[in-house]
């Protein structure tokens, strides 16, 4: 299982904001270059995390993005779940509307195994916060 480049670059461009949140916004500009990630891929992946509530935009000249919450308020899932939707590892458990779901759900014999892999996956990545991956990359840093 593989999770997709948007949510990759979703993560890494919401770390940068996290990092550099006391500082006020940053231009998108910025933070493609810095992360070596495409500008037009990044402003593809900005809206989810806008209609999310997760960031804001500030205009003017010396506007661009910022957190909406503290880093500490943001984990990890919000993000892959504000960039690619509820996330599940088989079709069947989706929660989206007009997704494609078994007629066989009650009598499935390998359902259990995924609903457990959908739960822990959610688990890790509800766990972990912007605050802390910040705070690994400073502990990086100084090494």
């Amino acid at each position: 299982m593989k999770l997709s480049a948007k949510v990759e670059y979703g993560v890494r461009a919401m770390a940068v904001l996290a990092f550099y949140h006391q500082t006020g916004p940053l231009p998108l500009r910025k933070i493609a270059e810095q992360e070596e990630i495409s500008l037009k891929f990044l402003e593809q992946i900005v809206p989810g995390l806008r209609r999310s509530g997760l960031i804001s935009s500030v205009r003017g000249s010396r506007g661009g993005y910022i957190l909406s919450r503290s880093p500490d308020q943001i984990k990890v899932g919000d993000i892959v779940r504000a960039v690619e939707g509820p996330i599940t590892p088989v079709n069947c458990l989706s929660e989206k509307e007009g997704d494609f779901c078994c007629h066989r759900k009650e009598a499935c014999l390998t359902r259990p195994v995924w609903e457990r892999l959908r739960d822990k996956i959610n688990d890790v990545l509800d766990e972990v916060t912007l605050n802390e991956l910040v705070d690994l990359k400073s502990v990086q840093t100084l090494k």
